[in-house]
């Protein structure tokens, strides 16, 4: 029978209800008939719970939530292997919510099943102003039972894939004959929504081209967006789409009530052999609501008088609120005690294994608690070939050897392997064993560097995903040229936000970067990055400050970084250039007594900074040198470090070089040389020409400000782009 709605005719309403979401779900009343005595009460608590949820601060996305019930059941009651009183029990299933605007129909689960955090007074602080809430709009990662943030659609799909990649790779790197010690699924609830949105499209394709056999996606198919009915944008045959890009495809008519099918359909989907799963559930959204079936029930309360004519049709009081009857508690009784008996057996399995496979074992255990072999910085070399070297082959010379020597690294690229220098000796490729490509680079699940092809954005989600899985056990590191980064920006902002550590390697990082011209040359995309909280922007100078940014990206446990190098070769300016000054955001490199300006060099531009300050010392005009590779670490200093490293206090301006937009650096410069407009088409040499990026045209222009400057053209505190 249909959860939550009257059969036995006792009003007029709960017959017009039955009628309208049989009709509504293309279901014949008999298939409705099958529904146990026990799931239907439960469905329809379920329903009301989360009506009175949204209803008590009139806010709030009900009707997904609403529709999705009996998946949950099927899922947090069935299906999927997890344990609510230890919660990051390391084998558990992982569970994503894409479609995070559901976030009840997971917070509900939650609490329904045993997960201590969420009580039902934390579960009432939906939509509150409470600031202690663990039930926020969306789901966040920091909350018990949360495997990743999720919100903008079609992220939670990509994470999935990562969640999913993570377990191949871990299952196939430790696992032994009679010890699965990693060999749990992922399971990924997505919406109409995030099947529209580019980067679930690109996730799907590559989890189908990579037979992730242990992701099963869950398709909430209400037909339903914000502004109407999907038919309103979309045509295609989503089945058709799936099976194409290499997914089993399962069906399910009636996703409203027909729990046993759903049941069904996710056991099956664990046993694929070599295909990841996506089930299409047709539900109704708000089923059982007034607003039934249309976009009104998306992200509205359902209302007062709505919510009463439900319980009564339902047989509950409408005098009554957030009801969880004996029944229901007792339905789900059992999760956390079941949940402790997996726990325990994947304890034994491990102590097992730890005797038959001792250093294995001693090794997986280290990543469980998410560590790295000591001594790691003693594989990056002292020193370095004393020659004009690209940056991002001085990221090559520093990572590849810890790459190579340390299995907590999966390496990935946007299809640009011979730009960005990423390959080690001996790397192997995470690939489905027995797909063989036409180029011959082929591999296993063991390996470690992922070719995500053209699809820089779920690069970075799954990458989200790899990093999730469970603490620095999987440190992911991703590259492209930086221009591409911006297409994968939602992504890397999304890492940032959940204070996952992932290194984003971002090559051809300026104008210097030469002929493809102003598409390519990312004139303001550092200061999106500088901007953004928790993440780590760093543009080093030359093969030293490459060394300290791995340094400080592989220490940064909890915040992503990206590191910006060059295409174009640069001098080593060792000794001048330490690693641990990297570490300190700024710091400097020549100093002076007396000095009449600081020049400011970043990353590929400090060179320029020193020659120009050798062309002024021509001119008698004593310059300072500072370099600058991050903004964020040097805040991290204290008041006095960074007074002494720019010296502005003591009315000494400081003149920064770099060829981005200027935003952000008036912070720390009087003056800047810098790039307003997109970028040019030329060599690496005839661009920076072309800008002005030229030591004798800088000097004469520094030499100009500080005149302009001591004859009282400029005042204190204004900036000027010169």
């Amino acid at each position: 029978m249909a959860p939550g709605v009257a059969t036995n005719g006792h009003t007029a309403y709960g017959e017009a209800l039955v009628d309208r979401v049989l009709q509504e779900a293309k279901v014949e009343k008999n298939a409705v008939a099958k529904l146990s005595p026990e799931h239907d009460h439960v469905l329809k608590a379920f329903r009301l719970l989360i009506a009175d949820l949204c209803q008590q601060f009139n806010g709030g996305h009900p009707g997904g939530a609403i529709g999705m019930a009996a998946i949950g059941i099927a899922l947090w009651k069935y299906a999927m292997h997890y344990a609510p009183h230890t919660p990051d029990y390391f084998n558990r299933d992982r569970f994503v919510l894409s479609n995070g605007h559901t976030c009840l129909f997971q917070y509900s689960f939650l609490h329904l099943t045993g997960y201590k955090a969420m009580t039902l007074d934390q579960l009432k602080s939906y939509h509150s102003a409470r600031e202690d809430s663990f039930a926020p709009g969306h789901p966040e990662i920091e909350h018990e039972g949360i495997e990743v943030t999720t919100g903008p659609l079609g992220q939670g799909i990509a994470n999935a894939v990562g969640l999913a990649i993570a377990s191949k790779h871990l299952g196939a790197t430790y696992n032994r004959p009679g010890y699965d010690v990693v060999d749990n699924h992922t399971w990924c609830m997505i919406g109409d929504a995030c099947l529209q949105e580019g980067v679930g499209l690109e996730a799907i394709s590559l989890a189908g081209h990579l037979k992730l056999n242990n992701l099963t996606v869950i398709y909430d198919n209400n037909q339903i967006t914000c502004d109407g009915s999907v038919d309103l944008t979309n045509s295609e045959d989503v089945n058709a789409k799936m099976t194409a890009c290499g997914w089993d495809v399962i069906d399910i008519e009636d996703g409203c009530f027909d729990v046993e099918g759903l049941v069904n359909a996710l056991n099956k989907s664990k046993t694929s052999t070599e295909k990841p799963t996506f089930i299409n559930v047709r539900t109704v959204i708000g089923v059982g609501s007034a607003v039934a079936g249309t976009a009104v029930a998306h992200g509205a309360a359902l209302g007062k008088d709505d919510i009463a004519k439900m319980k009564a049709a339902y047989g509950f009081n409408p005098d009554e609120h957030f009801v969880i009857t004996d029944q229901v508690k007792q339905f789900f009784a059992e999760c956390p005690s079941r949940g402790e008996k997996l726990v325990q057996q994947w304890n034994e399995l491990v102590e097992k294994y730890s005797q038959a496979h001792p250093d294995l074992a001693a090794e997986f255990k280290a990543r469980v608690r998410g560590e790295l072999p000591e001594h790691w910085e003693d594989l990056i070399p002292k020193e370095f070939p004393d020659k004009l070297t690209a940056t991002r082959a001085s990221s090559g010379l520093v990572f590849n050897p810890i790459a190579q020597a340390i299995n907590n690294f999966m390496v990935g690229t946007a299809d640009l392997s011979p730009s960005v220098n990423m390959i080690w000796k001996g790397k192997e490729d995470f690939q489905h064993p027995d797909r063989k490509t036409t180029c011959g680079i082929n591999g296993t699940y063991r390996g470690r560097y992922i070719h995500y092809g053209v699809r820089e954005h779920v690069m970075a989600a799954v990458s989200n995903g790899l990093a999730a899985f469970a603490p620095n056990t999987i440190i992911p590191v991703t590259s492209s040229f930086f221009i591409f980064y911006l297409y994968a920006a939602p992504a890397v902002r999304m890492g940032a936000l959940q204070h996952l550590q992932i290194i984003h390697a971002a090559t051809h990082d300026s104008i210097g970067m030469g002929e493809d011209g102003p598409t390519h040359q990312p004139i303001e995309l550092a200061a999106l990055y500088r901007a953004m909280p928790n993440l780590l922007y760093i543009r080093p100078a030359d093969s030293e400050e490459t060394a300290g940014a791995w340094i400080a990206a592989i220490e940064a446990k909890n915040t992503p970084t990206i590191i910006s190098t060059s295409r174009h070769a640069l001098p080593q300016l060792a000794p001048k250039t330490r690693r641990d000054g990297v570490a300190k955001g700024a710091y400097v490199i020549e100093e002076v007594e007396g000095a009449d300006v600081t020049l400011v060099g970043v990353g590929a531009e400090l060179s320029f900074a020193v020659d120009v300050a050798a062309a002024l010392h021509e001119r008698g005009i004593r310059a300072r040198v500072v370099s600058f590779p991050c903004q964020r670490l040097f805040e991290r200093q204290d008041i006095a470090y960074k007074r002494d490293t720019l010296k502005r206090h003591q009315g000494i301006p400081s003149v920064v070089i770099e060829p981005y937009a200027p935003q952000g650096w008036e912070r720390y410069a009087d003056a800047a040389f810098s790039v307003k407009t997109f970028g040019k088409s030329l060599p690496g040499k005839a661009a920076y020409k072309w800008f002005g990026f030229e030591t004798m045209a800088m000097t004469e222009k520094v030499v100009q400000y500080l005149s302009d400057k001591k004859e009282g053209k400029y005042l204190l505190g204004d900036f000027v782009e010169l």
